[in-house]
């Protein structure tokens, strides 16, 4: 099957840039979506250098640091050690001036770094919050109407008690979202919308009056988790985040309640979320990340028939990734023709960022 494709505006089309020297954007990582390199490549004032990840970083060094930006693939996991975003990488590549992450999330790239080396860090927010919304809402269906759990019973033959695999509906229950950005409110969309849910939120940095207006009450992290019959994590794994849901949390989670999370692994405590689903004081579990991407077989998660599993996929559709190629790819053009960066994870380094690009390209 064909590589789907963007068919994205030529460069000269688009308004309100500055052109210069040629700027070097190097590519860290898999393919988001074809239309990114065409994109990147139909500008003259820009080369494309794919990095093959495999190789050592002393045989990549040169041509990284030659770079004025970085396409990197969003999650840690896919991105070996000595190629993630760091002091000691930014340090040996002086002239990058914009590190891009490939979708919303960014830990594969350290924020405090780039902003000490006036490097502007930047993501795509937002690119594919249909298309986790989506699986969210996937997961929390197949989860209460126990799609999953019939469907092996089925599979493995015999007699079927259907009134053993009752299930319940989601229309009237209470989701308690945790994490309330483009994604999290997605989420809240769909299921106010679709199922009359009361929607409860979680997330330091929304305040009050932005979560009424889109649909959710603000409560903190413990009170939602008691409140919800469902509780899904959409939050960048940050280190404020780490460890954030473990044993106490679920422990505060109503018994017969479900958790579901599409946002990264090492946010909850894969092993006490076993336990809690082993002891029956949870119902079930949708889990899309995972701290080793992809979990062992023998991971005890799943061993257990209520538990809904995803490699990571959340995020990858189609749609999702023709727009984050796209996305990113404009950014990056504006950015390097001298724009302002529309998702910035570090706006306070902006200052700098544009000292070090004037004394860098020759303007501001």
């Amino acid at each position: 099957m064909p590589k789907p494709t963007i068919d994205a505006a030529p460069a000269a089309d688009r308004p309100n840039v500055m052109t210069g020297a040629r700027k070097q954007i190097s590519y860290i990582g898999g393919y988001i979506d074809p239309g990114f390199d065409r994109t990147i490549e139909a500008c003259a004032d820009l080369s494309l250098v794919r990095i093959d990840k495999s190789q050592p970083f002393d045989v990549l060094h040169n041509t990284l640091a030659a770079s004025h930006a970085i396409q990197i693939d969003s999650a840690r996991l896919d991105i070996p050690e000595h190629l993630r975003i760091s002091r000691a990488f930014l340090a040996q590549c002086p002239q990058i001036l914009v590190v891009s992450a490939s979708g919303a999330g960014y830990d594969a790239i350290d924020v405090a770094a780039c902003t000490e080396a006036g490097v502007v860090a930047v993501n795509q927010t937002g690119g594919n919050r249909e298309a986790v919304g989506e699986h969210t809402l996937a997961m929390m269906l197949s989860l209460t109407k126990r799609i999953g759990e019939t469907d092996k019973a089925l599979r493995a033959g015999g007699v079927v008690d259907r009134i053993a695999y009752m299930g319940d509906d989601l229309y009237g229950k209470t989701v308690g979202i945790v994490g309330f950005g483009n994604t999290g409110t997605r989420v809240a969309e769909l299921c106010r919308g679709l199922f009359a849910m009361t929607v409860l939120a979680y997330d330091p940095y929304v305040g009050e009056n932005a979560m009424t207006a889109r649909g959710a009450r603000k409560v903190e992290l413990d009170a939602l988790l008691q409140a919800a019959d469902f509780a899904s994590l959409h939050c960048p794994l940050t280190d404020e985040t780490t460890g954030m849901i473990g044993r106490r949390e679920y422990a505060l989670m109503k018994k017969g309640a479900f958790f579901v999370t599409a946002a990264r692994g090492g946010i909850h405590d894969e092993m006490a979320l076993y336990e809690a689903l082993k002891s029956g004081h949870l119902a079930g579990a949708g889990v899309d990340v995972w701290e080793q991407e992809p979990p062992p077989a023998d991971h005890p998660l799943l061993s257990l028939a209520n538990v809904i599993a995803s490699p990571h996929t959340a995020g990858v559709t189609h749609a999702a990734r023709r727009r984050l190629a796209l996305m990113a790819a404009e950014q990056l053009i504006d950015i390097l023709r001298g724009g302002r960066p529309q998702r910035m994870l570090n706006p306070e380094v902006l200052p700098r960022f544009q000292e070090r690009f004037a004394k860098a390209l020759g303007h501001a």
